[in-house]
């Protein structure tokens, strides 16, 4: 398997489909696509089948053949993935400062409740 810096970076949809998965666990096509029907009622399984095909060929999803029902997990944890795709933001958006990031959220992304959280957190006050 190559290392995770050399793996493709997830699109969007192939990001939901893995949350899917770290849910879940490792599963069949049908476990993800019944579990995905919720959201996108109008999504078939052919279409999960099909991308999931394809983030298995990118190195993001690997591929357990020895039932009849091929079983899935992703090749990444969630947590290695997102420090992955936080550090390529951090490099590409905000020049490399985590800083800058960080002040970012906090003036546009951030509720008062989660802002508070953040505080205590900083303060060593964790409830």
């Amino acid at each position: 398997m190559e290392p995770a810096h050399k793996k493709s970076r997830p699109t969007a949809a192939e990001l939901n489909l893995l949350r899917v998965l770290w849910q879940l666990g490792d599963a069949t096509v049908k476990q993800v696509h019944e579990a995905m029907l919720p959201e996108r009622p109008d999504l078939s399984y052919a279409t999960v089948l099909r991308q999931m095909q394809v983030m298995h060929g990118k190195g993001l999803l690997t591929r357990d053949e020895s039932e009849r029902s091929h079983v899935y997990a992703p090749a990444q944890r969630q947590k290695s993935l997102q420090a992955t795709l936080l550090k390529d933001l951090i490099q590409k958006a905000f020049s490399g400062s985590g800083k800058a990031l960080v002040m970012a959220a906090l003036r546009h992304h951030v509720t008062q409740e989660e802002k508070d959280e953040i505080r205590r957190l900083l303060h060593g006050d964790e409830r």
